[in-house]
C-alpha cells in the first residue's frame, strides 16, 4: 500500500521513541532537514520564532537531522538536542538523525521529495534546511530551498491557515 500523506509514516522521536506522525493529523506541519554546524543553522531561530508564532493556530516545525551533507550534524541525539535546547531554546519537535537522500533514505523524505520535486524536476535534497510545507490534511504544497528563510515562509504560511 502506497502512502497517501505524511500522515502514513513513523519516525523516531530525539529521544529515541517511535512516534506516528498521524498524531500531527490536522495541523500544518514544517518539515524541516537540520544540522548544527552549517552556514543555515541560525535558522533555528527563525524556525523556533515560526513555531512560536503560529504553533496556537495550529502549526508545528519538524526537526529531523541529517549528517549527509558536509558532515556538519556529527553528533548523537543527545548532542542535538542539547545544542539545539542551548543555543537556540528549540521547543518544536525534534526527530532522530536520518538519511535524506540515498537507497536508505528515511521513508518520509522518500515521500516528500517525489511529492514535490526540486527544481527541474529533481527529487534529491541539496542540503541542509531543505523545507516541505504540508497542509492540515497531510498533502505535501511546498518545497523551499536551504537558503529560504523561515521569515520568507511566514506568508505562506498564513495563506494556509486563511
Amino acid at each position: 500500500m502506497s502512502p497517501n500523506s505524511v500522515y502514513d509514516f513513523q519516525a523516531k522521536t530525539i529521544d529515541g521513541s517511535s512516534q506516528s506522525l498521524a498524531e500531527y493529523k490536522g495541523k500544518t506541519l514544517l518539515i524541516v532537514n537540520v544540522a548544527s554546524k552549517c552556514g543555515f543553522t541560525p535558522q533555528y531561530k527563525g524556525l523556533e520564532a515560526l513555531y512560536r508564532k503560529f504553533k496556537d493556530k495550529g502549526v508545528v516545525v519538524l526537526g529531523f537531522p541529517c549528517d549527509q551533507f558536509g558532515h556538519q550534524e556529527p553528533g548523537d541525539e543527545n548532542e542535538i538536542k542539547n545544542f539545539c535546547s542551548l543555543t537556540y531554546e528549540v521547543d518544536f519537535p525534534m526527530f532522530a538523525k536520518i538519511k535524506v537522500n540515498g537507497d536508505d533514505a528515511h521513508p518520509l523524505y522518500q515521500y516528500l521529495k517525489h511529492a514535490k520535486p526540486g527544481l527541474l524536476g529533481t527529487e534529491g535534497i541539496k542540503w541542509n534546511f531543505t523545507k516541505f510545507l504540508v497542509d492540515a490534511s497531510g498533502k505535501v504544497v511546498s518545497r523551499y530551498a536551504p537558503t529560504d528563510t523561515p521569515a520568507a515562509i511566514e506568508k505562506d504560511l498564513e495563506k494556509l491557515l486563511g
